[in-house]
């Protein structure tokens, strides 16, 4: 990808999550499909580089949306250089999300409740201390690691319980200065963008 420069957003003090939410969907929406395909090749190359991904044996990823930065080639990656690798699947009866290993993306997928890929029923949910990593998506992080969802909450429970690490991953786009943050928001421990690895 030719370098750019980075966009990072500013919020104002007092700008409200919905105010932050509002302005980097409309960034999202307005890149076009080549520049998110090779600013995700990017980020997968960093990530690549990393000792935190070598290292991790157990790993979670996430099947993106379609104004998401794409880890999806990560799947077959990482199933290839034998890691554990599990993807959230949402338990409507507990409200919250699971962590299910797959081993073959074409029998054990499915689309689920939100119209996301996701294990099927037969992949078992594994105990989430055993994952060493995660990604996690969000709509806008800062670079202390404060992460803004999309205001269900459903990460920030798993977060809780992770005892591996945790990284945040994002368009440069989705960068801002500072995320407001509630008692009950989890941070991430490193953040991956095209551009940026940074531990926090």
């Amino acid at each position: 990808m030719k370098s750019r420069p980075l966009k990072t957003i500013l919020p104002q003090p007092g700008t409200t999550k919905a105010e932050i939410r509002k302005h980097t969907r409309g960034v999202l929406s307005a890149m076009s499909h080549s520049f998110r395909q090779e600013a995700s090749q990017d980020a997968i190359a960093l990530l690549l580089k990393q000792k935190l991904w070598k290292d991790a044996q157990t790993v979670l990823l996430y099947a993106p949306l379609p104004e998401e930065l794409d880890i999806w080639p990560l799947l077959s990656e990482a199933l290839g250089s034998g890691k554990i690798v599990a993807l959230p699947r949402y338990i409507a009866e507990k409200n919250l999300y699971a962590a299910c290993p797959i081993t073959d993306p074409a029998r054990d997928l499915k689309i689920g409740q939100f119209g996301i890929r996701e294990p099927a029923l037969h992949c078992m949910p594994m105990a989430i201390s055993r994952l060493d990593l995660v990604l996690v998506p969000g709509v806008a992080f800062d670079l202390h690691g404060r992460r803004l969802g999309r205001g269900r909450g459903f990460y920030d429970q798993l977060l809780k319980i992770v005892l591996g690490k945790t990284c945040g991953v994002a368009f440069d786009e989705q960068i801002v200065k500072a995320v407001p943050v509630e008692p009950h928001d989890v941070l991430v421990n490193c953040m991956l963008t095209p551009t940026r690895w940074v531990e926090v």
